[in-house]
């Protein structure tokens, strides 16, 4: 029979309790939502949602077409200018998704004969993008320069570090000057997913690279999302003018992809725009999330200090942690469930969002469900 292969891997995953299923969710829920990634509060905001509007009416539903033929509009060019000129970057090309921004950064840039130093915690997107670029991959240790620096020494020939700037399962940041130092030692290129970091760390948001020195820097190529703190839609991939025409000769997912439709590029622009008027948003989203860690751990929970704005708490098992989120939404609080495979130790968690417009009220409130609902 066709596919039948599928009804074991169905069988199995029931057996493993990894059975994942959809939720469609209603515009409007009593919900206190902490998981989503809608860090600054802007997917529902005004200017956002009249910047979408607008865009749709002026340009239309869908841009029509790839990048290179009808694909581009004015907007996406302006958007561009914005993103590349906040982070500190000579030039920026958006993506329909972060996720092939990042396959497009990793396979252009590793071609056949280089070196791919990964680390272990790398977000899905990255690690495929290392799985289909025509270049060697090595994996090393988490948060690891030393790592990254004995590997490079190991290969003659071009090569690129590739990291999160922050790790999407824990929160945690990379050693980003640690690793960019590791990797000019051996004349390796730096590209690193700051998906996690625009918009809550750096000055006004301007990203973990930008915080750590690296802005605009020659070997040094960031790519972001536009579907977290900008509340929109979208990726993009910041770096020196020669890189950014490269990926447009050389990207597969920018060649032969449409484009960003021009509703999540009006919405973008907007949010960005609204962020470079209010920086202290990013301030607040980290007050919000140290203050999460705080409680959680005063509350007897085992939780990860946060770097940016994602909180990570341990759960016991893969079904503890299933039904620990099951029982907060029961009780009006939303929260993410990671767990194997998605988590690349094994220990499963629960995944919290600190957002900026959280207030006190509402911070207290989600403490107390989840110290409540635990297994």
């Amino acid at each position: 029979m066709a596919f039948g292969w599928i009804d074991e891997q169905a069988r199995l995953r029931r057996r493993a309790g990894l059975v994942r299923t959809l939720r469609p969710r209603p515009a409007d829920t009593p919900l206190l939502d902490l998981a989503s990634n809608d860090y600054l509060g802007l997917a529902r905001h005004p200017e956002v949602t009249e910047g979408a509007a607008r865009a749709a009416r002026t340009w239309g539903g869908g841009s029509t077409g790839s990048r290179l033929v009808t694909g581009t509009t004015e907007l996406h060019t302006e958007l561009e200018g914005e993103l590349a000129d906040f982070c500190g970057f000579e030039a920026a090309l958006v993506f329909s998704s972060g996720y092939a921004a990042n396959l497009a950064a990793v396979t252009a840039l590793a071609p056949h004969g280089s070196l791919i130093v990964s680390d272990a915690g790398n977000h899905a997107s990255l690690i495929d993008g290392c799985r289909l670029a025509r270049g060697t991959t090595q994996v090393v240790g988490h948060a690891d320069p030393d790592a990254v620096r004995k590997t490079l020494r190991t290969h003659d020939g071009p090569a690129v570090v590739v990291s999160d700037t922050v790790f999407s399962v824990d929160g945690d940041a990379a050693p980003l000057a640690a690793l960019a130092e590791a990797g000019r030692e051996h004349g390796a290129g730096l590209v690193v997913d700051d998906a996690h970091g625009l918009g809550v760390l750096g000055d006004g948001g301007r990203g973990a690279p930008h915080a750590a020195g690296l802005a605009g820097a020659d070997d040094v190529v960031v790519t972001v999302t536009l579907s977290k703190s900008l509340g929109s839609q979208g990726g993009a991939v910041l770096g020196p003018t020669r890189v950014i025409d490269h990926l447009v000769n050389a990207a597969r997912t920018f060649i032969f992809d449409t484009g960003l439709a021009p509703a999540a590029a009006g919405a973008a622009l907007a949010a960005l725009r609204l962020l470079r008027r209010e920086p202290e948003r990013a301030a607040r989203a980290r007050a919000v999330a140290s203050e999460l860690h705080a409680r959680l751990t005063a509350a007897g929970l085992e939780a990860v200090r946060p770097d940016a704005a994602v909180v990570s708490v341990r759960a016991p098992s893969p079904e503890g942690a299933v039904r620990w989120a099951a029982d907060c939404r029961a009780a009006g609080l939303a929260v993410g469930c990671f767990r194997p495979p998605s988590v690349p130790d094994g220990i499963s968690r629960l995944r919290l969002t600190a957002r900026a417009d959280l207030s006190e009220g509402q911070i207290e409130r989600a403490v107390r469900v989840i110290g409540g609902a635990r297994p």
